[in-house]
């Protein structure tokens, strides 16, 4: 069972959207996914509850000291990939969800604040002896020079996922309807690029090669 983590102490970086649409796009791959949303929040629980039976994955809202327990409920049911939601500052539940992951994504837009904001989180993963990687989200559309310096900065302090993901209304209506960016418009430039983000995060997770090519949409 893989389990990715979404982590950053930076605010308003889409780190829940982007989190529920990339479960999604696995659930339609046919792996078995489940959300555990650690953030008082509860952006991906609320997510849920506006699904209206749709399907899809599950999403269980616990706290920090239930996490252990919960993975290990999920991996007698045959889960096969847990994608975690924490909360946008560093807590005891971002220190377990880090602790139990195969893989840490860091969202961030381009943005020296953003970056600058997520030097903490990292330190508190490579503390803990987890693999991580930096990605680019809520990018200007098309080629921007914006996105291809942070993307450079980023390649120098740690690993950064190869596909930027550009600002879209995609993820706004799709959070607000209870639907990944795939289910939304399946053809859609966001749905292409969650689905790239999540062909990438597997083959890191698998040890496969994985290219650091910027490609902007």
């Amino acid at each position: 069972m893989n389990v990715i983590a979404f982590v950053t102490q930076k605010g308003g970086t889409g780190k829940s959207s982007l989190a529920v649409s990339l479960a999604v796009a696995a659930e339609e791959r046919g792996l078995k996914t489940s959300i555990i949303d650690l953030d008082p929040q509860g952006t991906a629980k609320n997510w849920y509850e506006r699904r209206e039976g749709t399907g899809g994955p599950e999403v269980n809202a616990i706290q920090a000291g239930q996490l252990d327990a919960a993975m290990g409920i999920l991996k007698k049911q045959g889960v096969q990939l847990v994608i975690i939601d924490t909360p946008g500052v560093d807590t005891p539940a971002a220190t377990a969800a880090i602790q139990v992951a195969n893989l840490c994504l860091i969202p961030a837009r381009p943005s020296i604040a953003d970056i600058e904001a997520a030097a903490p989180t990292v330190r508190s993963i490579t503390r803990l002896g987890k693999p991580f990687s930096y990605v680019l989200n809520q990018c200007p559309p098309g080629r921007s020079i914006r996105t291809s310096d942070a993307f450079r900065v980023l390649q120098l302090s740690g690993a950064v996922a190869s596909t930027p993901l550009a600002m879209r209304a995609d993820h706004m209506d799709a959070l607000a309807t209870g639907q990944g960016v795939t289910e939304r418009d399946t053809t859609s430039k966001a749905a292409t690029e969650v689905r790239e983000l999540l062909q990438w995060a597997l083959n890191r997770m698998e040890g496969k090669q994985h290219g650091q090519e910027t490609r902007v949409a």
